[in-house]
């Protein structure tokens, strides 16, 4: 027997022996292992893979590094928000968020029109057919309505600043939903940031009670000027609501002359 069998036999009985210690007696007589080796022709016992040769069989692709210290945390709907450092983007943001869409399909944006630079911002509650179609706050006969009362008090289009409480038009003209209120007030919170207005005037009740977080009669919100983030927010009767209620007209003529005396004591600009 060569010297390569005798040391395969010697290390098969030295591995049953250890066999029968753990699992119990069996018979490995080194006789008939060795008559079981002599009659099969031997085989070579492959040489034992170097690091090198398990490392050539081993290469993949390579992964692109992973840990938890570069995972870019998810930002949340307030991070995106105050990210926006312009009206550009929030307008953008607000083009893909849709959150700020309500329950009538295929609306357009309308996001807000006029000076950015605005020391009078004036806010409404949603678009409508109009203003839908146009993507333009106030276009229809309520926003030329609002153009005479600006241009009594010496105010253009350009000069001011115009939004809504919504960012799309509601089905059939419907007064806002308090969850559409709630979900568009952040991104109409910034925009107001944003432009950094002296005074904003609220024109409706759903308008004012959004903003000045309270559920209070147009009636008793009139005709004084509320603390609103810093800056003096008015409020005063929708435009549309002065064509559905033409005896309205006089108290509205009496708050935006009230706006302007306040805006003038601000110096505002223009």
């Amino acid at each position: 027997m060569s010297k390569q069998k005798n040391d395969l036999v010697s290390r098969t009985i030295r591995l049953l022996n250890q066999q029968r210690e753990l699992f119990g007696d069996f018979d490995v007589s080194s006789d008939k292992n060795e008559e079981a080796l002599s009659s099969s022709p031997a085989k070579e016992i492959p040489p034992e893979k170097t690091d090198s040769a398990k490392s050539v069989d081993s290469v993949q692709e390579p992964k692109p590094a992973y840990s938890a210290q570069n995972k870019q945390p998810q930002l949340t709907e307030s991070d995106l928000i105050a990210k926006c450092d312009s009206l550009e983007e929030l307008r953008a943001l607000c083009e893909a968020t849709e959150v700020l869409k309500t329950d009538l399909p295929n609306t357009n944006l309308v996001f807000g029109i006029g000076n950015p630079d605005a020391d009078l911002m004036i806010v409404g509650e949603a678009p409508g057919f109009n203003e839908d179609r146009q993507g333009e706050p106030f276009v229809g006969q309520a926003g030329k309505l609002l153009d005479k009362i600006m241009a009594a008090i010496s105010f253009n289009r350009d000069q001011i600043y115009i939004a809504n409480i919504l960012k799309h038009r509601p089905p059939d003209n419907r007064d806002p939903k308090p969850e559409e209120r709630k979900r568009s007030l952040p991104y109409l919170l910034r925009q107001i940031e944003l432009v950094n207005p002296k005074l904003i005037l609220c024109v409706g009740r759903i308008s004012a009670t959004t903003l000045l977080a309270k559920d209070a009669s147009l009636k008793s919100m009139r005709q004084k000027f509320h603390e609103f983030h810093g800056r003096e927010l008015m409020v005063t009767y929708h435009p549309a609501a002065l064509l559905r209620n033409p005896q309205w007209k006089r108290p509205c003529w009496e708050d935006v002359q009230k706006l302007r005396s306040r805006y003038d004591e601000l110096d505002g600009k223009p």
